[in-house]
């Protein structure tokens, strides 16, 4: 492990470690980077603008050896400093008319404490009022006035004497101060909005701003920080409109990318006695960090200050190019931002422009810009980065000495990735992380006009259905250019992308049933496979009550829990504390459907199941427990097979459910329901010393013990093999992910009903025992076949009994909990067949492995 995510922030190395930004640079010369292979890359980030003229300027460096060979003192306060009172001079000298003093900072964001407390210490007041989506600065203070609720909730910002209003809107502003302006120290705001996503306000806005400030008593702080000190073609941004604040902050370019200082130039009335002995700084003003100061400005002056002038030129230069890279592909990106060296390049974020694709899920979640960033600086080798608010937008904010060949070799790699988006094709996207490299690109794929979105009306009833990857087979499901990869390839890039990806909306649909009732929901995908969910139950159930509640937001009253997002939350149970929604697995009409299946197809092959055996595999668990009872109404002799690991625990859950099945059977024999000859119900009804209805667990658990010492029909064992040759049907339904049938020990002529996801049954079933049928249990055809936006592996209108029975409770409008917890009641399971007979739900045929059954399986299994 590096050390860089042992001991310094594990988290973000291990973020930028799945995304491929984990690069280990160890020499920079200029506006060019080298890793540890001696690779060059082109930096279009230049920290954030703190790097000038690039990596190592020999003028910065030269600066500093003077300091060194003068021998000065650094750190002497209080006394009357040398170098940063000429810093000071120089800086006054180039900035506004009017701004006379200078506080000196070690950081953009402890200059921004600073300016707040000099214009709190004149006015007065305490508020500070900055704008929506802005950036200056993660200190506490600097984080209140940031406009992202995202950076300040984990640590108790705003705090208290904080306002914001919308960025360019002088309407805005005007209204505030009408209101406010008597507990309003002051107004911070930058002249374009960096990490906000390069947003320049409208002409004329800087000016307005002052003026109105002036006129409510309100002071202004332009933050500079990253506009300053030539990034825009001048030395302040702010120049433009010719207009001069109460304070101007800066840092970041000062320190010629070697040293860390910031400033604060102040109005001569606005610096006060307060201010002036009250707040100090132990490493501000420090002289190694002045003299790189006034080598920055001599820099950036000199010669009658032509790198500004080329600053300009070149800036439009690369505008102009990057510009006509957007007009080429206007679905990918959707505008150029910015002035001189500081530009944004605003991408088209909406998951339309990427249908049928992870990439539009990247998009929708605002991931997309960072794997942006990733493939330029692992395929093209430039090395840019997304603005910290604006989610759709990467900075192109080069040293301020990038060359012209440069320019070009930037506004190339931005129309490679374009046209590669422009594929809209995953793999060969983020290839370079999983080593993939096509020989071909794909096909361009234009994005035609997109049907008219689904929506819900009033009388609809509500759901949700969560799903999510069973195994890696689902991605190319859903996203047909992941067909192309290994599985070692699709391993990887499901492990970074399951990382990063909140749960999200796979599609939604309006269904209306035979008697015209209508629901409308969504299918909302949990990013993890069985396997993943299994492996970390803690932060499964987090990602699965993230995904309740966005079906919540978007208008659910009912959420189904789709396969292991049932399992491992204990069938529903452990979400309840963190939800008031109503909740179902979908088990009840699973269980109903499955044994449909199991009897249509012996009926289809002639199997006479009074006379069959029939075995039950994970009959501990929920779902195979409530399949014993309804199977026990079906055949003369029923096995039950426990989990082999936990055998004890597995025995008494076992001997349980065969009180029940006692129970259920001579409740229906009292009842006058007529079992045919052999079958068990005909053998419970012959019983006469079973127990009373009211007698004790105790004493039905000591029945069950007796019989089935005497040689029951009805039969317990963890030991499947053992059993599986005397068994005319075999229902599979447990949490397992293995492969518990095998072609061994299958009784000529079984039929096997698999009603695990991922399925428990080999496929080598088919191949290797001609003679057995394979089945899906729980695959529903819903009525007038909707379309479900997302096919699920099925064919229109087709989907698993679990999501139907979500869909049917929401088409009844029955919002309470159902079907949750290890225990599937006989109530439930005739309520959910009578729904189904009702609204017009129905077994979708035969089916096996996700597959329709081929026509001759029937006349091979006879023959």
């Amino acid at each position: 492990m590096h050390p860089y995510i042992e001991y310094v922030n594990p988290h973000l190395g291990r973020l930028i470690t799945e995304i491929g930004l984990n690069k280990r640079f160890l020499r920079g010369t200029g506006v060019h980077l080298y890793d540890d292979e001696e690779q060059e890359y082109l930096d279009c980030i230049a920290a954030y603008g703190a790097l000038p003229f690039g990596y190592n300027p020999p003028e910065i460096w030269q600066a500093i050896q003077e300091v060194k060979l003068r021998q000065e003192p650094s750190f002497v306060q209080p006394s009357l400093l040398e170098a940063s009172g000429q810093l000071a001079a120089a800086l006054v000298k180039v900035a506004p008319a009017g701004l006379k003093y200078v506080t000196f900072a070690n950081s953009g964001a402890e200059a921004v404490e600073a300016a707040f407390k000099l214009c709190r210490a004149k006015t007065g007041k305490r508020v500070i009022l900055s704008t929506h989506n802005s950036f200056h600065g993660k200190t506490l203070g600097a984080l209140s006035a940031t406009g992202n609720e995202h950076y300040q909730k984990a640590f108790g910002a705003p705090t208290e004497g904080f306002s914001h209003i919308p960025y360019g809107d002088v309407d805005a502003l005007e209204r505030y101060l009408r209101e406010a302006s008597q507990e309003t120290a002051a107004f911070i705001v930058e002249p374009i909005q960096g990490e906000g996503g390069i947003v320049e306000p409208p002409p004329g806005y800087l000016r307005a701003v002052q003026e109105l400030c002036e006129q409510h008593g309100v002071l202004t702080i332009f933050d500079e920080i990253q506009t300053g000190l030539g990034r825009t073609g001048t030395i302040f941004a702010s120049e433009r409109e010719d207009v001069t604040p109460d304070c101007l902050v800066i840092a970041k370019a000062l320190g010629g990318g070697l040293v860390p200082i910031g400033a604060i130039l102040c109005k001569d009335d606005v610096y006060t006695e307060d201010f002036g002995l009250k707040h100090s700084s132990t490493f501000a003003g420090n002289t190694l960090a002045a003299r790189v100061g006034l080598a920055v400005l001599n820099l950036l002056t000199r010669d009658q200050s032509s790198l500004l002038q080329e600053v300009r030129r070149k800036g439009s230069r690369l505008k102009a190019g990057l510009e006509d890279v957007a007009r080429r592909h206007q679905t990918i990106i959707k505008k150029i931002r910015g002035q001189g060296l500081m530009l944004g390049i605003e991408f088209v974020n909406a998951r339309e422009s990427y249908p049928d694709s992870l990439l539009g899920v990247m998009a929708e979640q605002e991931l997309l810009t960072p794997m942006i960033s990733s493939y330029l600086l692992n395929v093209e080798k430039v090395r840019v980065a997304p603005t910290l608010n604006g989610a759709s937008v990467i900075r192109i904010e080069p040293a301020l000495v990038i060359s012209d060949e440069q320019i070009e070799q930037v506004i190339s790699a931005v129309e490679k990735a374009a046209t590669m988006l422009a594929h809209r094709n995953t793999a060969a996207f983020l290839g370079h992380l999983i080593d993939y490299h096509p020989l071909d690109l794909p096909v361009e794929k234009l994005v035609t006009s997109e049907s008219v979105p689904v929506t819900p009306e009033p009388t609809d009833g509500r759901f949700a259905f969560l799903v999510h990857p069973i195994d890696l087979d689902n991605y190319s499901e859903f996203d047909e250019s992941l067909a192309a990869l290994s599985k070692e390839q699709l391993e990887d890039l499901s492990s970074r992308w399951n990382d990063m990806v909140e749960p999200f909306v796979v599609s939604s649909t309006r269904i209306t049933d035979q008697g015209g009732q209508s629901a409308f929901g969504d299918f909302i995908c949990v990013p993890k496979t069985a396997d993943q969910l299994l492996a970390d139950p803690k932060r499964a159930l987090e990602e699965i009550s993230t995904a309740v509640q966005l079906g919540v937001e978007r208008g659910a009253k009912i959420v189904g829990l789709g396969a292991y997002t049932s399992v491992v939350t204990m069938g529903g149970r452990q979400l309840l504390p963190y939800t008031d929604v109503a909740l179902t697995t979908g088990n009840s009409y699973t269980v109903v459907s499955g044994v449909e299946a199991v009897v249509a197809a012996a009926e289809r092959l002639e199997i006479d199941l009074a006379n069959a055996t029939g075995l039950v595999v994970g009959a501990g668990g929920a779902i195979g427990k409530a399949l014993a009872l309804l199977l026990s109404e079906e055949v003369s002799r029923l096995i039950l097979v426990g989990n082999p690991a936990r055998p004890e625990k597995s025995e008494h859950r076992m001997l349980k459910v065969v009180v029940e099945i006692l129970q259920h059977l001579k409740n229906q024999s009292d009842a006058g329901h007529h079992f045919p000859q052999g079958s068990l119900g005909s053998y419970v009804s012959g019983l006469e010393d079973l127990p009373k209805k009211d007698d004790s667990f105790g004493v039905w658990l000591d029945c069950v013990r007796h019989l089935l010492a005497q040689g029951s029909p009805l039969v317990i064992s963890v030991d499947k093999e053992a059993h599986l040759p005397e068994a005319d049907v075999i229902m599979v339904a447990t949490s397992s992910l293995e492969r518990l049938i095998t072609p061994s020990n299958l009784k000529k002529g079984a039929i096997v009903c698999d009603m695990s996801r991922p399925s428990n049954v080999s496929e080598e079933v088919l191949t290797e025992r001609p003679d057995v049928l394979v089945i899906d249990g729980g695959i529903i055809q819903m009525p007038n076949s909707p379309d479900l936006g997302w096919n699920f592996g099925f064919e229109r209108g087709t989907g698993f009994a679990c999501m139907s029975e979500t869909i049917m409770l929401a088409l009844e409008k029955r919002y309470e909990h159902t079907s949750l917890g290890a225990d599937l009641n006989l109530g439930q399971l005739e309520m959910m067949r009578r729904l189904a007979s009702k609204q017009g739900f129905s077994l979708a045929g035969f089916r096996n492995f996700d597959r329709p059954l081929e026509p001759d399986v029937w006349n091979r299994i006879r023959q």
